[in-house]
C-alpha cells in the first residue's frame, strides 16, 4: 500500500531508524532464535529462519549478533516465548494489527491495551480488524533490480500474485505458504532482495488527514518501543500532501 512505503521513507529520513537501531536488533535477533527453536538450527532447512536471517541482514545486523542468536536456540533460550497477535483501531477508525512475542502474555496484553488508551485507539477483540488484511508474503527490490517488465515476468515465473513498481523500487507479493519459494526463485533472477518477509496486506484502507496522520505515527511509535512487541501494521491512507507535511514535522 502506497502509504506504508511512503511512511517507511518519512521515519527513515526522520533518523528513526537509527534511533530504534538497537531495538531493531534484538527484535530481530529474537525471531531467529524462536524461528531456529522450532525448527531446524540450519536456515537451509529451516524456511522460517531463512526468511528471519534474510530480513535481520537487509536491516544490516552483524553476522555476530545473527549466529548468537542461533546458538541461543540450541542451548535452549527462547522456548517460552509464545507469539499473539493483537487487534485494534486508532484515530478516525484506522485498522492496527499488532504483532508480539512475549514470555509473560498478561505482560504484554495490559501494556499494549494501556498504549491504545493513552493514545486515543482502542484496543479489540482478535478478529475485529484482521478481516480488513490478508497475510502475504512481500519481496521488496530496489528500483535498479529491473525495469517494471522485467520484474514483473520474474514475479509471474516465480508464482507470486502481484507486483507493485513505483519510482521507488519494486514489491512483489505472493501468498503467504509461497514466500520461500518465491523469494528463491526471484533472488535466482533479479538477485539479492532488500527485504523479504511476511506482512499483512491491507484489502481496504482508511483516508488520514494530518492531525489523524499525527496522532496515529505516535500511537505506532509508542507499540513499536514495546520490548514484546515485533511489528505494528496499519491499514492507513493519506494524500501526497499529508506525507510531505509529516516530513516537515
Amino acid at each position: 500500500m502506497a502509504g506504508h512505503s511512503k511512511w517507511a521513507n518519512i521515519q527513515h529520513r526522520k533518523g528513526r531508524q537509527d534511533k530504534l537501531r538497537s531495538k531493531l536488533f534484538s527484535k530481530l535477533s529474537k525471531e531467529i532464535t524462536v524461528a531456529a527453536k522450532m525448527g531446524d538450527p540450519d536456515p537451509d532447512n529451516n524456511p522460517r529462519l531463512r526468511l528471519a536471517v534474510k530480513e535481520a541482514k537487509s536491516q544490516s545486523v552483524p553476522k555476530d549478533v545473527i549466529d548468537r542468536a542461533i546458538k541461543k536456540s540450541a542451548a535452549g533460550e527462547g522456548d517460552d516465548y509464545e507469539e499473539i497477535r493483537y487487534e485494534g483501531y486508532g484515530p478516525n477508525g484506522v485498522a492496527v494489527i499488532v504483532e508480539a512475542m512475549t514470555d509473560n502474555r498478561n505482560r504484554t496484553a495490559s501494556s499494549v491495551r494501556s498504549t491504545f488508551t493513552k493514545n486515543g485507539g482502542n484496543l479489540g477483540e482478535t478478529g475485529s480488524v484482521a478481516f480488513m488484511f490478508e497475510r502475504k508474503g512481500e519481496v521488496s527490490y530496489e528500483a535498479d533490480a529491473g525495469d517494471a517488465d522485467t520484474v514483473m515476468m520474474a514475479a509471474i515465473e516465480a508464482g507470486a500474485e502481484d507486483v507493485e513498481s513505483s519510482e521507488e523500487g519494486h514489491t512483489v507479493w505472493c501468498a503467504d505458504t509461497d514466500l520461500n519459494e518465491v523469494s528463491t526463485a526471484l533472488e535466482a533472477e533479479l538477485g539479492e532482495s532488500v527485504s523479504t518477509k511476511l506482512t499483512w496486506r491491507p484489502n481496504m484502507s482508511t483516508e488520514l488527514e494530518l492531525e489523524d496522520m499525527q496522532k496515529l505515527m505516535k500511537l505506532v511509535d509508542a507499540l513499536e518501543d514495546d520490548d514484546d512487541v515485533q511489528r505494528v501494521t496499519t491499514n492507513f491512507e493519506a494524500s501526497d500532501e499529508v506525507m510531505a507535511q509529516l516530513a516537515e514535522d
